[in-house]
Protein backbone atom coordinates (compact mmCIF):
# COMPACT_ATOMS: atom_id res chain seq x y z
CA UNK A 1 0.00 0.00 0.00
CA UNK A 2 1.26 3.55 -0.81
CA UNK A 3 -0.14 7.09 0.36
CA UNK A 4 0.91 10.24 -0.35
CA UNK A 5 1.55 12.96 2.60
CA UNK A 6 1.22 16.29 1.70
CA UNK A 7 3.32 18.33 4.39
CA UNK A 8 6.61 17.37 5.37
CA UNK A 9 7.28 19.41 8.16
CA UNK A 10 7.28 18.06 12.37
CA UNK A 11 3.59 17.19 12.39
CA UNK A 12 3.65 15.36 8.64
CA UNK A 13 7.27 13.56 10.14
CA UNK A 14 6.33 13.03 13.33
CA UNK A 15 2.83 12.14 13.68
CA UNK A 16 0.83 11.19 10.36
CA UNK A 17 4.18 9.90 8.28
CA UNK A 18 5.06 7.79 11.16
CA UNK A 19 2.12 6.32 11.68
CA UNK A 20 1.32 5.42 8.05
CA UNK A 21 5.24 4.11 8.13
CA UNK A 22 4.63 1.68 11.38
CA UNK A 23 1.70 0.32 9.61
CA UNK A 24 4.09 -0.94 6.72
CA UNK A 25 2.55 1.39 4.21
CA UNK A 26 4.83 3.19 1.73
CA UNK A 27 5.04 6.93 2.74
CA UNK A 28 5.78 9.70 -0.08
CA UNK A 29 5.72 13.44 0.81
CA UNK A 30 4.99 16.11 -1.00
CA UNK A 31 6.53 19.72 0.27
CA UNK A 32 7.94 22.79 -1.37
CA UNK A 33 10.42 23.05 1.46
CA UNK A 34 13.81 21.79 -1.03
CA UNK A 35 16.42 21.11 1.50
CA UNK A 36 13.84 19.04 3.77
CA UNK A 37 12.65 17.09 0.48
CA UNK A 38 16.27 16.62 -0.94
CA UNK A 39 17.24 15.09 2.56
CA UNK A 40 14.20 12.82 2.87
CA UNK A 41 15.15 11.84 -0.40
CA UNK A 42 18.45 10.93 -0.18
CA UNK A 43 18.53 9.35 3.05
CA UNK A 44 15.24 7.24 2.83
CA UNK A 45 14.27 7.64 6.53
CA UNK A 46 14.24 10.17 9.40
CA UNK A 47 14.04 9.99 13.14
CA UNK A 48 11.78 11.06 15.68
CA UNK A 49 12.31 11.73 19.35
CA UNK A 50 9.03 10.54 21.57
CA UNK A 51 9.49 12.32 24.66
CA UNK A 52 6.84 11.87 28.23
CA UNK A 53 6.96 10.95 31.41
CA UNK A 54 9.52 8.34 32.33
CA UNK A 55 10.32 7.95 28.43
CA UNK A 56 12.71 9.30 26.27
CA UNK A 57 13.54 7.50 22.93
CA UNK A 58 14.41 7.65 19.11
CA UNK A 59 12.55 5.49 16.90
CA UNK A 60 13.96 5.26 13.20
CA UNK A 61 11.21 5.98 10.38
CA UNK A 62 11.79 3.92 7.06
CA UNK A 63 10.31 3.02 3.57
CA UNK A 64 9.60 6.83 2.70
CA UNK A 65 10.38 8.84 -0.46
CA UNK A 66 9.68 12.81 -1.33
CA UNK A 67 8.75 14.76 -4.20
CA UNK A 68 9.14 18.38 -4.30
CA UNK A 69 5.46 19.77 -4.44
CA UNK A 70 5.63 21.71 -7.32
CA UNK A 71 7.22 19.24 -9.50
CA UNK A 72 3.37 18.93 -11.29
CA UNK A 73 5.27 16.53 -14.04
CA UNK A 74 6.35 14.13 -11.28
CA UNK A 75 3.66 14.78 -8.94
CA UNK A 76 0.57 14.32 -10.70
CA UNK A 77 1.29 10.73 -11.80
CA UNK A 78 1.45 8.98 -8.37
CA UNK A 79 -2.26 10.02 -7.90
CA UNK A 80 -2.85 7.11 -10.41
CA UNK A 81 -0.64 4.43 -8.12
CA UNK A 82 -1.32 5.55 -4.51
CA UNK A 83 -4.41 3.93 -2.04
CA UNK A 84 -4.50 7.07 0.76
CA UNK A 85 -4.18 10.82 0.31
CA UNK A 86 -3.05 12.47 3.81
CA UNK A 87 -2.49 16.23 4.96
CA UNK A 88 -0.57 18.13 7.56
CA UNK A 89 -0.10 21.53 5.98
CA UNK A 90 -2.32 23.61 8.14
CA UNK A 91 -5.84 24.80 7.29
CA UNK A 92 -4.95 27.45 5.37
CA UNK A 93 -2.81 25.64 2.98
CA UNK A 94 -5.91 23.20 1.96
CA UNK A 95 -7.50 25.78 -0.11
CA UNK A 96 -3.47 26.51 -1.97
CA UNK A 97 -2.83 22.48 -2.56
CA UNK A 98 -6.80 22.03 -3.58
CA UNK A 99 -6.19 22.23 -7.47
CA UNK A 100 -3.57 19.73 -7.04
CA UNK A 101 -5.29 17.57 -5.60
CA UNK A 102 -8.00 17.85 -8.52
CA UNK A 103 -5.78 17.76 -11.30
CA UNK A 104 -4.48 14.21 -10.01
CA UNK A 105 -7.91 12.81 -9.52
CA UNK A 106 -8.65 13.66 -12.81
CA UNK A 107 -5.51 12.04 -14.19
CA UNK A 108 -7.02 9.12 -12.08
CA UNK A 109 -10.10 9.46 -13.64
CA UNK A 110 -8.53 9.59 -17.18
CA UNK A 111 -6.58 6.49 -16.44
CA UNK A 112 -9.43 4.72 -15.83
CA UNK A 113 -8.46 3.86 -12.26
CA UNK A 114 -11.42 2.10 -10.61
CA UNK A 115 -9.93 1.66 -7.06
CA UNK A 116 -11.17 4.09 -4.13
CA UNK A 117 -8.97 6.04 -3.37
CA UNK A 118 -9.64 7.79 0.56
CA UNK A 119 -8.14 11.60 1.30
CA UNK A 120 -8.08 12.47 5.17
CA UNK A 121 -6.84 16.44 5.89
CA UNK A 122 -5.12 16.06 8.99
CA UNK A 123 -5.45 19.26 10.25
CA UNK A 124 -6.57 21.43 13.46
CA UNK A 125 -9.78 22.25 12.11
CA UNK A 126 -13.34 21.18 12.68
CA UNK A 127 -14.22 18.80 9.32
CA UNK A 128 -10.99 19.75 7.50
CA UNK A 129 -11.31 17.39 4.87
CA UNK A 130 -14.85 18.64 4.26
CA UNK A 131 -13.59 21.73 3.64
CA UNK A 132 -10.68 20.49 1.53
CA UNK A 133 -13.35 18.68 -0.57
CA UNK A 134 -15.55 21.71 -1.63
CA UNK A 135 -12.18 23.54 -2.79
CA UNK A 136 -11.76 20.30 -4.32
CA UNK A 137 -14.61 20.02 -5.99
CA UNK A 138 -14.70 23.25 -7.34
CA UNK A 139 -11.62 22.86 -10.08
CA UNK A 140 -13.35 19.73 -10.97
CA UNK A 141 -15.38 19.86 -14.24
CA UNK A 142 -19.12 18.92 -13.69
CA UNK A 143 -18.66 15.88 -15.81
CA UNK A 144 -15.92 14.14 -13.29
CA UNK A 145 -18.11 15.43 -10.48
CA UNK A 146 -19.95 12.23 -9.98
CA UNK A 147 -17.24 9.68 -11.07
CA UNK A 148 -15.01 11.12 -7.98
CA UNK A 149 -17.85 10.90 -6.02
CA UNK A 150 -18.23 7.43 -6.59
CA UNK A 151 -14.58 6.66 -6.46
CA UNK A 152 -12.63 9.47 -3.76
CA UNK A 153 -13.81 9.42 -0.25
CA UNK A 154 -13.30 12.50 1.73
CA UNK A 155 -13.00 10.94 5.37
CA UNK A 156 -12.74 13.51 8.07
CA UNK A 157 -10.70 13.32 10.95
CA UNK A 158 -9.72 14.88 14.59
CA UNK A 159 -5.67 14.48 15.23
CA UNK A 160 -4.11 15.12 18.86
CA UNK A 161 -0.15 15.39 19.44
CA UNK A 162 1.37 18.09 20.07
CA UNK A 163 4.69 18.90 18.39
CA UNK A 164 6.11 22.04 19.39
CA UNK A 165 9.15 23.81 17.00
CA UNK A 166 12.56 23.03 18.11
CA UNK A 167 15.97 24.17 16.77
CA UNK A 168 17.21 22.42 14.41
CA UNK A 169 19.74 19.44 14.93
CA UNK A 170 22.83 20.22 12.33
CA UNK A 171 23.73 16.91 12.80
CA UNK A 172 20.22 15.11 12.04
CA UNK A 173 18.32 18.13 10.48
CA UNK A 174 15.37 15.55 10.16
CA UNK A 175 15.12 14.60 13.64
CA UNK A 176 11.51 15.64 14.64
CA UNK A 177 10.21 15.63 18.61
CA UNK A 178 6.77 14.82 19.77
CA UNK A 179 5.42 13.78 23.02
CA UNK A 180 4.32 9.86 23.47
CA UNK A 181 0.65 11.09 23.59
CA UNK A 182 -1.19 10.59 19.92
CA UNK A 183 -5.03 10.46 18.90
CA UNK A 184 -6.12 9.87 14.52
CA UNK A 185 -10.02 9.68 14.84
CA UNK A 186 -11.46 8.57 11.49
CA UNK A 187 -15.14 9.02 10.21
CA UNK A 188 -15.58 5.43 8.94
CA UNK A 189 -18.80 6.20 7.24
CA UNK A 190 -16.66 8.24 4.90
CA UNK A 191 -14.44 5.92 3.27
CA UNK A 192 -14.66 4.46 0.25
CA UNK A 193 -13.80 0.96 -0.15
CA UNK A 194 -11.91 -1.06 2.41
CA UNK A 195 -10.90 1.03 5.47
CA UNK A 196 -7.07 0.76 5.78
CA UNK A 197 -5.47 -0.57 9.14
CA UNK A 198 -3.22 1.98 10.21
CA UNK A 199 -1.34 2.32 13.37
CA UNK A 200 -3.03 4.23 15.89
CA UNK A 201 -5.63 5.44 13.81
CA UNK A 202 -9.44 4.80 15.91
CA UNK A 203 -12.79 4.48 13.37
CA UNK A 204 -15.89 6.31 14.58
CA UNK A 205 -19.32 6.79 13.43
CA UNK A 206 -19.72 9.74 15.49
CA UNK A 207 -16.34 12.27 14.98
CA UNK A 208 -18.32 15.29 16.45
CA UNK A 209 -18.10 14.16 19.85
CA UNK A 210 -14.36 13.72 19.84
CA UNK A 211 -13.56 16.53 17.12
CA UNK A 212 -15.56 19.17 20.21
CA UNK A 213 -13.92 16.97 22.87
CA UNK A 214 -10.44 17.68 21.57
CA UNK A 215 -11.56 21.70 20.60
CA UNK A 216 -12.96 22.11 23.67
CA UNK A 217 -10.37 20.50 26.32
CA UNK A 218 -7.01 20.27 24.67
CA UNK A 219 -7.42 23.60 22.39
CA UNK A 220 -9.56 25.62 24.43
CA UNK A 221 -6.69 24.72 27.84
CA UNK A 222 -3.70 25.52 25.28
CA UNK A 223 -4.70 28.45 24.35
CA UNK A 224 -6.01 30.11 27.68
CA UNK A 225 -2.80 28.95 29.25
CA UNK A 226 -1.25 30.83 26.79
CA UNK A 227 -3.31 33.63 26.70
CA UNK A 228 -3.18 33.55 30.70
CA UNK A 229 0.33 32.74 31.12
CA UNK A 230 1.45 35.61 29.14
CA UNK A 231 -1.02 37.76 31.00
CA UNK A 232 1.50 37.32 33.98
CA UNK A 233 4.75 37.18 31.82
CA UNK A 234 5.67 34.02 30.89
CA UNK A 235 7.53 32.80 27.94
CA UNK A 236 6.79 29.12 28.00
CA UNK A 237 3.51 26.70 28.38
CA UNK A 238 5.35 24.52 30.56
CA UNK A 239 6.15 27.37 33.12
CA UNK A 240 2.40 29.08 32.72
CA UNK A 241 0.74 25.86 33.64
CA UNK A 242 3.14 25.25 36.37
CA UNK A 243 1.59 28.50 38.11
CA UNK A 244 -0.89 27.45 40.46
CA UNK A 245 -3.15 30.49 39.85
CA UNK A 246 -2.86 29.66 36.41
CA UNK A 247 -3.48 26.29 36.44
CA UNK A 248 -6.68 26.60 38.28
CA UNK A 249 -7.98 28.38 36.13
CA UNK A 250 -7.04 26.44 33.09
CA UNK A 251 -9.00 23.71 34.95
CA UNK A 252 -12.11 25.16 35.87
CA UNK A 253 -12.18 26.48 32.15
CA UNK A 254 -12.00 22.95 31.07
CA UNK A 255 -14.80 21.73 33.28
CA UNK A 256 -17.25 24.38 32.54
CA UNK A 257 -16.61 23.48 28.35
CA UNK A 258 -16.44 19.56 29.64
CA UNK A 259 -19.79 20.26 31.36
CA UNK A 260 -21.16 21.03 27.58
CA UNK A 261 -19.44 17.80 26.03
CA UNK A 262 -21.42 16.10 28.90
CA UNK A 263 -24.56 17.48 28.34
CA UNK A 264 -24.22 17.28 24.47
CA UNK A 265 -22.81 13.43 23.77
CA UNK A 266 -23.75 11.93 27.34
CA UNK A 267 -19.76 11.42 28.15
CA UNK A 268 -18.60 9.90 31.67
CA UNK A 269 -18.17 12.65 33.74
CA UNK A 270 -15.54 10.31 35.57
CA UNK A 271 -13.87 9.68 32.70
CA UNK A 272 -13.79 13.21 31.02
CA UNK A 273 -12.83 14.79 34.18
CA UNK A 274 -9.99 12.06 34.06
CA UNK A 275 -9.33 13.42 30.17
CA UNK A 276 -8.64 16.86 31.40
CA UNK A 277 -5.93 15.78 34.09
CA UNK A 278 -4.28 14.33 31.40
CA UNK A 279 -4.33 16.97 29.14
CA UNK A 280 -3.12 18.93 31.95
CA UNK A 281 -0.41 16.79 32.51
CA UNK A 282 0.67 16.97 28.98
CA UNK A 283 0.90 20.59 29.07
CA UNK A 284 3.19 20.56 32.00
CA UNK A 285 5.93 18.04 30.11
CA UNK A 286 8.91 19.22 30.86
CA UNK A 287 10.86 17.79 27.74
CA UNK A 288 8.18 20.12 25.54
CA UNK A 289 9.56 23.88 25.35
CA UNK A 290 6.41 25.54 23.73
CA UNK A 291 6.38 29.17 24.15
CA UNK A 292 3.04 31.02 24.68
CA UNK A 293 3.37 33.16 21.64
CA UNK A 294 3.07 30.17 19.21
CA UNK A 295 -0.11 28.65 21.09
CA UNK A 296 -1.40 32.07 21.51
CA UNK A 297 -0.86 33.27 17.66
CA UNK A 298 -3.87 33.95 15.91
CA UNK A 299 -6.05 35.35 18.01
CA UNK A 300 -8.75 35.92 15.94
CA UNK A 301 -9.21 33.20 14.64
CA UNK A 302 -9.03 31.35 18.02
CA UNK A 303 -11.53 33.80 18.87
CA UNK A 304 -14.02 33.40 16.14
CA UNK A 305 -17.70 31.72 16.47
CA UNK A 306 -16.92 28.15 15.81
CA UNK A 307 -13.58 28.26 17.32
CA UNK A 308 -12.04 26.73 21.16
CA UNK A 309 -13.21 29.56 22.85
CA UNK A 310 -16.50 30.86 21.67
CA UNK A 311 -18.52 27.52 20.67
CA UNK A 312 -18.10 26.20 24.31
CA UNK A 313 -19.30 29.21 25.48
CA UNK A 314 -22.19 28.86 23.43
CA UNK A 315 -22.44 25.57 24.79
CA UNK A 316 -23.03 26.41 27.97
CA UNK A 317 -25.67 29.26 26.71
CA UNK A 318 -27.20 26.51 24.85
CA UNK A 319 -28.03 24.14 28.18
CA UNK A 320 -28.13 26.77 30.72
CA UNK A 321 -24.72 25.90 32.26
CA UNK A 322 -22.27 27.62 34.44
CA UNK A 323 -20.08 30.25 32.06
CA UNK A 324 -17.89 32.65 34.52
CA UNK A 325 -14.90 31.26 33.80
CA UNK A 326 -14.89 30.97 29.56
CA UNK A 327 -16.12 34.70 29.91
CA UNK A 328 -13.16 35.21 31.56
CA UNK A 329 -10.77 33.45 29.25
CA UNK A 330 -12.12 35.54 26.50
CA UNK A 331 -11.54 38.62 27.92
CA UNK A 332 -8.11 37.56 28.94
CA UNK A 333 -7.35 36.46 25.08
CA UNK A 334 -8.48 39.92 24.27
CA UNK A 335 -5.66 41.11 26.01
CA UNK A 336 -2.97 39.40 23.70
CA UNK A 337 -0.46 41.33 22.33
CA UNK A 338 1.87 40.17 20.09
CA UNK A 339 4.21 42.44 17.67
CA UNK A 340 4.74 39.66 15.46
CA UNK A 341 1.48 38.16 15.25
CA UNK A 342 -0.65 40.59 12.42
CA UNK A 343 -3.80 39.26 14.56
CA UNK A 344 -2.84 40.02 16.97
CA UNK A 345 -1.97 43.54 16.18
CA UNK A 346 -5.71 43.90 13.94
CA UNK A 347 -7.04 42.89 17.66
CA UNK A 348 -5.43 45.54 19.81
CA UNK A 349 -5.81 48.47 16.63
CA UNK A 350 -9.87 47.49 16.47
CA UNK A 351 -10.01 47.28 19.82
CA UNK A 352 -8.93 50.92 20.48
CA UNK A 353 -10.22 52.34 17.55
CA UNK A 354 -13.72 50.36 18.73
CA UNK A 355 -13.97 49.38 22.07
CA UNK A 356 -14.40 45.48 23.45
CA UNK A 357 -18.36 45.57 22.74
CA UNK A 358 -18.11 46.20 19.00
CA UNK A 359 -15.10 43.64 18.77
CA UNK A 360 -17.07 40.50 20.25
CA UNK A 361 -20.30 41.24 18.14
CA UNK A 362 -17.32 41.68 15.00
CA UNK A 363 -15.09 38.72 15.67
CA UNK A 364 -16.68 36.49 17.91
CA UNK A 365 -20.42 37.48 16.74
CA UNK A 366 -21.67 37.20 19.95
CA UNK A 367 -25.32 39.24 19.82
CA UNK A 368 -26.18 38.61 23.80
CA UNK A 369 -25.71 42.27 25.45
CA UNK A 370 -25.86 40.52 28.79
CA UNK A 371 -23.15 38.42 27.69
CA UNK A 372 -21.04 41.36 26.16
CA UNK A 373 -21.51 43.18 29.08
CA UNK A 374 -20.30 40.96 31.00
CA UNK A 375 -17.39 40.11 29.02
CA UNK A 376 -16.70 44.00 28.70
CA UNK A 377 -16.38 44.34 32.31
CA UNK A 378 -14.02 41.63 32.95
CA UNK A 379 -11.89 42.66 30.19
CA UNK A 380 -11.77 46.07 31.91
CA UNK A 381 -11.25 44.56 35.29
CA UNK A 382 -8.20 42.45 34.06
CA UNK A 383 -7.00 45.67 32.61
Amino acid sequence: MQALHFGAGNIGRGFIGKLLADSGIKVIFADVNEKIIDLLRSQGSYRVKIVGDNLDLVEEVNNISAINSKDIDGLIPLFTQVDLITTAVGPNVLKIIAPTLAQGILARLAQGNTRPLNIIACENMVRGTSFLKEQVFAHLPQEARASAERLIGFVDSAVDRIVPPVQADEADPLLVTVEAFSEWIVDQTQFKGEIPTIKGMEKTDNLMAFVERKLFTLNTGHAVTAYYGKLKGYRFVRESIEDPEVKAFVKAVMQESGAVLIKRYAFDPQAHSAYIEKILQRFANPYLTDEVDRVGREPLRKLSYNDRLIKPLRGTLEYGLAHQNLMRAVATALHYRNEQDPQAQELQHYLCAKGVRATLQKYCELQEEGLIEEIAAIYHEIK
